[in-house]
């Protein structure tokens, strides 16, 4: 057994109670009548009810400020940040072209003496190669006196 609701009402005058109660049966009218009795303005507090309104409003638009506020200051940030890594990026391009300079510059002076080291060497050679040579002759040149001198010391 489903209870229906009771409302109560005032009365017609012929009535000695200031309240009447009733009942009603049909649920989509239980639905309408419970919409009617549980939402009804209260027009004493009208006025602040539109002030809460705009309050929320203005809350709402604060609070939209407050979003936009974010944004704006995350987009300026990341565009900070931005403009810090593209100068973190330049110097470290410069760095490695001053580097790359001194590095050609560093393997030319090498290279040249380098170069130079290679022709001492080809010098040293050539010379080495040329005192041999002396030296040979000088040897022949000495055995020869020595033998000269051998058969003169033997023919006196």
């Amino acid at each position: 057994m489903t209870m229906s609701p009771q409302f109560h009402c005032l009365a017609p005058e012929e009535n000695p109670s200031p309240f009447s109660t009733f009942s009603i049966q049909d649920p989509i009218s239980v639905l309408h009548m419970n919409n009617f009795f549980t939402n009804i303005p209260d027009y004493s507090t009208y006025p602040s009810s539109l002030s809460n309104n705009s309050t929320s409003d203005e809350a709402d638009e604060q609070q939209t400020d407050m979003i936009s506020e974010r944004k704006r200051r995350r987009m300026i940030s990341n565009r900070e940040s931005a403009r810090r890594s593209r100068v973190r990026k330049q110097r470290q391009l410069n760095e490695l072209l001053s580097q790359l300079v001194r590095l050609r510059t560093d393997n030319h002076a090498l290279m040249e003496q380098l170069n130079h080291l290679v022709e001492s060497h080809k010098r040293a050679v050539e010379e080495n190669a040329q005192l041999k040579e002396e030296s040979t002759d000088i040897r022949r040149m000495l055995d020869e006196i020595q033998l000269v001198n051998a058969c003169s010391n033997m023919l006196h």
